[in-house]
Order: C-alpha cells, then structure tokens, then sequence
C-alpha cells in the first residue's frame, strides 16, 4: 500500500474531505511518528503495533568479496513488532 492509496481510503470513509486535507492528515501523523521515534520514544498503534528504537552495538562484519574483517560501528535501528489481532489477521 502507497501514500496516495492511504489518502483515498480516507477519502472513501469521509467523503467530504478533499485530497490536500487527507495529504496533510498523512503527513502529520508520518512526521509525528518519525520524530518520536528519533527521540527514542515508543510508538504503540492498538491493534496494529509497536515502533521502537533499538540500539545496535560496534560489531565485526566481513567483506562479502574479499572474506577480510571489518568493524561495523555501532548504530541505531528501529524495531517493529505486530500486534496478536494483526499476527493473527496475517496467519488467517
């Protein structure tokens, strides 16, 4: 699913609502979402989910052509867990 098919859903529930005001819906709850998530808060959705940041430490990795060691530096992720109704929904 595509941005442009979120907003004409919203649009298809409220139909008075016009393209630029499901846009802006969209976005502002995308950008919500991101800077929380940059300021190591956790996101819960019910019924849908978690996003949380996860810290990754400094590790060693391998060049995949040459076979040498290389250090990963340590860096920060972020971790999606589903809920048990989307778990559930997905496995019919």
């Amino acid at each position: 699913m595509k941005r442009s098919d979120i907003i004409r859903s919203i649009q298809v529930q409220f139909k008075h609502m016009r393209t630029s005001d499901a846009a802006a819906i969209v976005d502002t709850v995308a950008a919500h979402m991101m800077e929380s998530v940059a300021n190591g808060d956790r996101i819960e959705i019910r019924g849908f989910g978690t996003f949380q940041p996860r810290a990754r430490a400094t590790k060693i990795g391998y060049n995949p052509c040459t076979g040498m060691p290389m250090p990963l530096p340590a860096s920060t992720t972020i971790l999606f867990k589903p809920s048990r109704e989307l778990t559930k929904k997905m496995n019919g």
